[in-house]
């Protein structure tokens, strides 16, 4: 695996994929199938608002995933207790979650000493930060400048940045002008194999004694786009409906129910959305991908206004991740609607 070896011969890597592919599961397995001599740090920002949860992230992580029985994961340990962390148990997980009450400006000194800390860690370190974009919506200006100066004099410890708003993660790795750039190697997660998917997808049926065939497996992973998420979700709920046989009557049956089940969703979109980002949303939907938003014969077919309210409606949709941007085989960038079920429920209208 490239990304194995990335980390283990001393390479950071950024990874990104759309939202609902499997990276996290892959980012988790990865740590969990590291090498003796390597410890795996995970930790998903995302709902971080700012570098004093960003602190608070990363000392949970570590508490979490440091063995505190060696001297040196005491000594790790014992300075986040220094820190004088309120700590609680998730009730659902019983994980813990530190809170550390600091001055602001601080929290960025208490992060350059926690990473100080597993740089003299007797183990290689490897952190894995989910949805990194997140810190370009930190108050704090130039985090990114900040947190580079601290990686760029570690040897101990590497990094996985990860994130599902490609064009944000873009932005931070591949601008010349930011200071990330070119600083990681790059990894983008694709789509599974459908072969390779089909051949899955047909063992577990088959496991548990239910007949299906291929054509059926691919009709329903085509109706899903190929996306991990939504296969999973309709193959599940065949699975769970199943007799002996699965045919095309049985999953399309269970693909209308998801879809009536979601429709409250759909309609909380509407109410979300500006009249004319809604039209734009569901023009996509229509189309599936759409190479050209502002071309006369697009904007003319859904009556979307002028190429100037597309394009605000274009970045609206992006931010609040209701769309994505992705290129083609042959390197034509494309827009698509995340929620496939989206998706296919504007499809039947």
């Amino acid at each position: 695996m490239t990304l194995k070896r990335n980390l283990v011969n001393g390479q950071s890597t950024t990874l990104v994929a759309i939202r609902r592919i499997g990276k996290t599961g892959l980012i988790r397995h990865l740590l969990a199938q590291l090498p003796a001599g390597h410890t795996g740090i995970y930790l998903d920002i995302l709902p971080t608002e700012s570098m004093k949860e960003l602190l608070n992230a990363l000392a949970t992580a570590v508490f979490s995933t440091i063995p505190e029985q060696s001297k040196p994961g005491k000594l790790i340990l014992d300075f986040i207790k220094s820190l004088r962390p309120v700590i609680v148990f998730d009730p659902l997980t019983g994980f813990p979650q530190l809170t550390v009450d600091v001055r602001p400006g601080e929290a960025e000194r208490h992060i350059r000493s926690v990473l100080g800390c597993l740089e003299a860690y007797p183990e290689k370190v490897i952190i894995a930060i989910d949805e990194f974009q997140q810190i370009m919506n930190y108050p704090e200006k130039n985090t990114d400048a900040f947190l580079r100066s601290i990686i760029q004099s570690l040897s101990n410890v590497r990094f996985i940045f990860s994130g599902s708003q490609q064009h944000l993660m873009m932005q931070l790795f591949a601008d010349p002008s930011r200071p990330f750039y070119q600083s990681t190697g790059f990894l983008k997660i694709d789509k599974i194999d459908a072969d390779e998917y089909v051949a899955f997808i047909r063992h577990h049926f088959q496991h548990r004694g239910h007949k299906i065939e291929d054509e059926t497996i691919r009709a329903m992973m085509e109706w899903a786009d190929l996306h991990t998420y939504y296969v999973q979700l309709l193959c599940n709920r065949v699975f769970a409906s199943a007799g002996k046989n699965v045919d095309d009557e049985l999953w399309k049956q269970q693909a209308a129910r998801l879809l009536l089940e979601q429709e409250i969703v759909f309609f909380k979109y509407r109410d979300l959305l500006t009249k004319q980002q809604w039209a734009l949303l569901k023009a996509i939907a229509h189309e599936g991908k759409v190479f050209y938003p502002t071309s006369k014969d697009f904007i003319s077919k859904y009556d979307l206004g002028s190429p100037a309210t597309v394009l605000r409606s274009l970045q609206a949709l992006q931010q609040k991740e209701m769309i994505y941007s992705d290129y083609n085989k042959e390197g034509q960038m494309f827009y698509s609607v995340y929620d496939v079920l989206f998706r296919r429920w504007m499809q039947g209208k």
